[in-house]
């Protein structure tokens, strides 16, 4: 009898332990997702704040500088004295306690908006995060009357995509010479982009692009090119033309230019810190001149013989100082140009187009279709729908009417690199959701 009451309390026992054990393993197993957006709810508020930068620089491998909010106007140092213009900063910002991003896990873009540009600067953000893996600090250069339609339409943008990306605006401006002079070269307020440099002082490395730029793969991959540099180079561009005989510096520039065809700046790739501290080699003064001082003097020496602004000074700089150019494939800035005079970019016929460069006003008229119905998926794809059905098979199937003109008649160079890029995110995400359930909590 005492033995059958033993072993009737070991068994009660060990069914004890053995439900306390099931109920404790499920307490701790979560489905991966949950345990995704609660993260993400941690790190990031509901709403962008309103911050100041603080002064310092951000190097790599430091940590960032904690910011406090501040309504007050933020003043800039210039060569003509401190001036305080309305500088507007929105960025996501993470709260106290919770996971900060390293500087070498962001990424910075620069773009330039002046006039009729909101809409198309908009689309070219869209591109860059739907497809980017890293998070995105965008340094918005606008006129005034852009800056507060830039805040609403960012601010209503949906909560899964906000998480990625922080943003700051910034007014236009130029640290030398006549600013009403560089606001009308070539094109509004394209010289900004030669200003970066000085303006953002904070920032180590940077890709500019102009806003008629879509990104057909993760910004990532341009990002790279970076560590490619060597020892003298601080910036990298895409070669103007493929072809000597047609390029337009080659037969018609009336002023020194990189290489042999020139390159086109509506995608640059910069070493802020590097460009800031070397002295370039230029036709005036032996002894080198910085980035800042070279500007306005170049300018002045050149102003009756460039066609296209700022894109002919940057050539010029390179032209003098070669080493300091790093040069990436054509299909890292495709242009109408490429394909309007037979197609002549071999890389993007073997890998695809990587980034999109709507010039010439492509995306707004019905001259190179081809760009256009790109620029119009993108454009209407409703954020959180299928990149498949809603932004893929849209893209193709439209672009099967464009297939007679002259940039449509090779489909897979605009599409071969879009639809990898979006397996690649597909798989991502199944191989993320799939993961097996964390069983340890900390």
């Amino acid at each position: 009898m005492r033995v059958h009451c033993r072993v009737v309390v070991v068994a009660v026992c060990f069914g004890v332990f053995l439900l306390l054990y099931f109920l404790g393993g499920n307490g701790g197993d979560e489905p991966p997702l949950r345990e995704v957006e609660e993260e993400k709810d941690e790190q990031f508020p509901s709403s962008p704040q309103r911050v100041k930068i603080s002064p310092g620089k951000e190097s790599r491998g430091d940590p960032p500088q904690q910011v406090r909010p501040n309504r007050k106007e933020a003043r800039i140092a210039s060569r003509e004295g401190n001036v305080s213009p309305k500088l507007r900063l929105k960025s996501v910002q993470g709260r106290s306690g919770s996971k900060v991003t390293r500087p070498e896990d962001m990424m910075h873009l620069a773009v330039v908006a002046c006039g009729n540009r909101l809409e198309e600067t908009l689309t070219m953000v869209k591109s860059a995060l739907l497809f980017s893996i890293k998070k995105i600090k965008f340094h918005i250069f606008a006129e005034e009357d852009l800056t507060e339609l830039f805040e609403k339409a960012l601010s209503q943008w949906p909560r899964p995509l906000s998480s990625k990306f922080q943003y700051s605006l910034y007014p236009i401006t130029f640290s030398v010479g006549n600013a009403e002079e560089w606001k009308r070269l070539f094109k509004p307020c394209a010289a900004q982009r030669l200003f970066l440099p000085v303006i953002l002082k904070d920032v180590d490395s940077l890709l500019y692009v102009d806003t008629d730029v879509l990104f057909l793969r993760p910004m990532d991959d341009i990002w790279k090119f970076l560590k490619a540099f060597n020892s003298t180079q601080l910036a990298a561009m895409a070669p103007e033309h493929e072809i000597p005989k047609i390029g337009w510096y080659s037969r018609f520039a009336r002023h020194p230019f990189y290489g042999v065809t020139g390159v086109n700046s509506g995608v640059m790739l910069m070493n802020l810190s590097r460009i800031r501290s070397t002295l370039f080699k230029n036709s005036m003064i032996a002894s080198g001149l910085s980035w800042e001082d070279l500007l306005h003097p170049l300018y002045q020496k050149y102003k009756n013989h460039i066609t296209w602004g700022d894109q002919d000074l940057l050539n010029i700089i390179f032209h003098y100082n070669p080493e300091c150019l790093y040069t990436f494939p054509c299909q890292w800035n495709y242009r109408p140009d490429h394909c309007m005079y037979g197609s002549n970019c071999k890389g993007a016929e073997e890998e695809g187009v990587s980034i999109l460069h709507g010039n010439r006003g492509v995306y707004h008229d019905d001259k190179q279709p081809a760009f256009k119905v790109v620029y119009d998926a993108i454009h209407d794809y409703p954020f959180g729908e299928n990149l498949f059905q809603s932004l893929f098979y849209p893209l193709q199937t439209k672009f099967l009417d464009t297939v007679n003109t002259l940039c449509g008649r090779i489909p897979q160079v605009f599409l071969k690199q879009i639809e990898k890029t979006m397996k690649t995110v597909f798989e991502q995400k199944v191989i993320r959701h799939a993961r097996p359930p964390n069983r340890q909590r900390r």
